[in-house]
């Protein structure tokens, strides 16, 4: 396996100087709990939107569509096509949902429609899935890395960890924004430099790509049918909106740059900017991924025996981090690798900075001290950013000794992910839904939940065979939430027998701005 070459090495190096020293830059802005927590809610809606596309794209991504393209086809394409009908509803709906008040936290509004353990479950759901989260792009990042460059596991999750934090801690969400930007461009370059590469690069130009490409049939979108029990076109839709909804109406890492933003214009500009640049970089991934599978198919030579068995097995996710290091030129490997790193870097630098003013918003003044003081506030908030990333980082280093775990992780982050959304929707769409019902609700959700993903790995009793999930897993987070509201408002209305006209829907049902307490 080849390694990086001195020049490429220099400019990873670069790349990583520049990240951290463009979050140390705004420590003097974010040494207050508003400025570290929103930004002071001054940042323009374009550094917003990109930071928003760089929270979207994982490290993850970056490996796993170029690799789903080369294995099978284009059917992940329909997840991007459904992006732009979820940030219609959030420019609509959840932009200024959230914006009314001084609440920073997403979850304050689930303690005024249901109570403290909405609040609370919500809170705990969205730290336990950034845990999970931090983890897993962190050691997946670190697994092809090695392979590229030969370093140790260990040194590479310590190294991304340890940035990430550090650069993290001293910016605040202002520093954060504004290395995503950064990282978003890097990640956009990379892409567009591999997608001119490739072509150009086939032994009898692009026209042989566009050949050996539509013989093996790879620009399809998949099966049409109707059908529930494999990811279809149509189930992958469905899938993708559920998806994006959970992030733009749920997930504190989106709700937060919303808040950060300096008007409401701004924000909702930010969404459909982050929106609309991630659905064609991610058609630039599965091109990639297209133009690779006909380059090694015209030159098999070319791939090592340990990838060509992982492609034997279905898993083509090796094939785009070998060409970076083996196919491209010197320098722009190293600028592909700081790519990596980037979609790596902006995906933890969020999940830190939003798990921070959780611990702070949502637990430490909510139960501890109301009344903290602005330098106690930011001692919390400096202290959970370092608490959160050493967990996150101990989360990605026990992976590598449990590695069958990663699946499973990945799992139950959805099913804490698929509760949260269908009590968010529950309380914001129906003003007669109380406690019990929601309770009952998220219940019943999580239970369908647990049964779909259960049933189908190795821990479900054989005797229980006939009991499996019939459906495809990826509408394991669709069924629950629909659970969710559907025993929700049954609920409500078998508790709710009075004759009384049912108010407006909190969609679109005026609302006065209520003091809330400032975080």
């Amino acid at each position: 396996m080849p390694h990086f070459s001195p020049i490429d090495v220099g400019v990873l190096v670069l790349y990583l100087v520049c990240v951290v020293g463009l979050g140390a830059w705004f420590y003097t802005k974010s040494s207050n709990p508003d400025g570290y927590m929103a930004a002071s809610r001054s940042m323009s809606g374009w550094v917003v939107g990109l930071s928003i596309f760089g929270t979207y794209v994982s490290s993850i991504s970056f490996i796993a569509l170029p690799g789903k393209a080369f294995s099978s086809n284009w059917n992940a394409i329909a997840f991007s096509i459904s992006l732009p009908i979820a940030a219609w509803a959030a420019t609509r709906w959840f932009v200024p949902y959230y914006r009314q008040g001084n609440a920073v936290s997403a979850y304050e509004h689930l303690e005024k429609r249901f109570g403290t353990w909405a609040r609370t479950y919500a809170a705990v759901c969205y730290l336990l899935t950034q845990v999970a989260r931090m983890g897993s792009v962190m050691y997946l990042l670190a697994l092809p890395l090695h392979q590229l460059l030969g370093w140790n596991i260990p040194m590479l999750i310590l190294v991304t960890g340890g940035l990430t934090t550090l650069y993290t801690l001293l910016g605040g969400i202002e520093g954060v924004i504004w290395t995503d930007a950064l990282q978003s461009v890097v990640l956009a370059t990379g892409a567009i430099v591999c997608a001119i590469l490739i072509p150009l690069s086939m032994p009898e130009g692009p026209g042989q790509l566009m050949t050996i490409a539509a013989e093996h049939h790879k620009f399809s979108l998949g099966s049409m049918q109707l059908v529930l029990t494999e990811p279809t076109f149509w189930v992958v839709l469905v899938y993708g909106l559920f998806i994006n909804l959970q992030n733009f109406g749920i997930d504190q890492s989106y709700i937060q740059r919303y808040i950060a933003a300096k008007s409401d214009g701004d924000a909702r500009r930010s969404v459909w900017l982050g929106a609309l640049v991630y659905v064609p970089i991610s058609i630039l991934f599965l091109w990639i991924g297209t133009s690779l599978f006909a380059y090694y198919g015209a030159r098999p030579e070319l791939l090592p025996p340990t990838i060509q068995a992982e492609i034997a097995k279905g898993n083509g996710d090796g094939v785009f981090p070998f060409f970076i290091v083996a196919g491209l030129p010197v320098g722009v490997s190293g600028l592909l690798v700081a790519a990596i790193f980037a979609a790596a870097m902006s995906t933890l630098s969020t999940s830190l900075n939003g798990a921070a003013t959780l611990t702070l918003a949502d637990f430490y003044k909510r139960f501890y001290r109301p009344d903290a003081t602005e330098k106690e506030s930011m001692v919390v908030l400096y202290v959970s950013t370092l608490l959160w990333g050493v967990i996150g980082t101990s989360a990605a280093l026990a992976l590598m000794e449990v590695k069958s775990i990663l699946d499973a992780w990945w799992k139950l982050a959805g099913i804490f992910s698929g509760g949260m959304l269908g009590l968010f929707l529950l309380g914001f769409l129906s003003q007669r839904t109380r406690n019990l019902s929601a309770i009952l609700g998220v219940t019943s959700g999580v239970l369908v939940i647990l049964w779909m993903t259960l049933s189908h790995m190795p821990i479900w009793p054989a005797a229980w065979a006939d009991a499996k999930s019939p459906f495809d897993s990826f509408l394991t987070t669709v069924f629950g939430t629909l659970a969710i509201l559907l025993v929700g408002f049954a609920l409500t209305q078998l508790l709710d027998r009075s004759s009384e006209k049912e108010p407006q829907s909190a969609l679109d049902q005026p609302r006065e701005p209520q003091p809330q307490e400032e975080v």
